[in-house]
C-alpha cells in the first residue's frame, strides 16, 4: 500500500483515469489519500477523511509513508479560515484556500500566512462559516470558495468547525437524527431534499426564521417550509423536502 498527500492548492479528483469523464471531487492542500492502484500516469486514490474513490494524476501526488499517514490520522486538525491564504515549503510558495488541512507535524514543516481553527466550535459559528461562501458558483465535485456543489458545500462547513459529514447528500442523509417538523430544527440543521424517483440528491443548513443557505445555481438563501425551498426571483418551489437532521 502506498500513501499521499495534497502539497497543491486543489487537486480534481476523476471518476476514471481520464479528463474526459468529470470530476468526482476535489484534494485540497493537506488533504491525505490511500493509493490503491495505479494506471499509466494515473493513481487512484481513497481519500482518507471521506472515504471517497477517484484518479488523479501521478504527477500531482506527493508520495508519504505510512507512518506520517498514521500520524496525520491522530492529530489535532487544523484549518485554514481565509478564502485565500499562502503557505512556503521549503523555498517554494503555494497558495491555500479555505478549509484546507494544515498538517501539524514536524515530519511536514511549513510556514502558513494566515488564520486558522481547529476543534470543535459551537453550532452559531456553521452559520458564519456558510456566510463565507455565498455567491460561489456551483461546480459539480468542486469544494471551494471558487466552485462548489450541494454536498460539499456542507461538508465543508461543517469540516472547518470540527465534525465530520460525508461527501454526498445521499450519503449525509444517513447521518444525525431525524426531526419530524421544520419547527423543530436550530440554525446549522441540514435539510434534505429529494428528486422525482425519492432519491436525496440536495442538501442545505436551516437558518434562522425559515431560512436556508444551499447551492442551487450558487451558494444562495432562499425560503424553508414544510413543502420544501422556495424561491422568490422566480416565484416557485425548487426542492423538495424529504427530512431534517440534527447532526450536532
Amino acid at each position: 500500500m502506498q500513501y499521499g498527500i495534497s502539497y497543491l492548492s486543489v487537486i480534481p479528483v476523476y471518476f476514471t483515469p481520464s479528463e474526459l469523464n468529470g470530476i468526482t471531487t476535489q484534494l485540497l492542500f493537506g488533504d491525505y489519500f490511500k493509493i490503491t492502484s495505479q494506471k499509466g500516469d494515473w493513481v487512484k486514490i481513497k481519500i482518507s477523511y471521506d472515504n471517497c474513490i477517484g484518479w488523479i494524476k501521478r504527477s500531482q501526488t506527493t508520495f508519504i509513508n505510512k507512518e506520517i499517514y498514521t500520524q496525520l490520522q491522530s492529530t489535532t486538525r487544523r484549518y485554514s479560515l481565509d478564502i485565500v491564504s499562502h503557505i512556503e515549503i521549503e523555498q517554494y510558495a503555494n497558495t491555500v484556500i479555505l478549509g484546507s488541512l494544515l498538517p501539524t507535524i514536524k515530519e511536514l514543516p511549513f510556514e502558513y500566512h494566515g488564520t486558522s481553527v481547529s476543534g470543535k466550535r459551537n453550532k452559531l459559528y456553521l452559520l458564519k462559516t456558510a456566510a463565507l461562501y455565498l455567491n460561489t458558483p456551483e461546480h459539480f465535485g468542486g469544494k471551494t470558495p471558487f466552485g462548489i456543489d450541494a454536498g460539499a458545500f456542507v461538508q465543508m462547513v461543517y469540516k472547518i468547525n470540527g465534525y465530520s459529514l460525508l461527501r454526498t447528500p445521499l450519503l449525509q442523509s444517513a447521518q444525525g437524527t431525524a426531526l419530524s417538523f421544520v419547527e423543530e430544527s436550530e440554525p446549522g440543521d441540514l435539510a434534505f431534499f429529494d428528486n422525482d424517483q425519492g432519491i436525496i440528491t440536495h442538501v442545505g443548513i436551516i437558518m434562522k426564521e425559515n431560512y436556508i443557505i444551499h447551492v442551487a445555481g450558487k451558494v444562495r438563501v432562499d425560503r424553508l417550509d414544510h413543502t420544501g425551498i422556495f424561491n422568490n426571483e422566480i416565484n416557485n418551489y425548487t426542492h423538495t423536502l424529504r427530512v431534517i437532521k440534527k447532526i450536532i
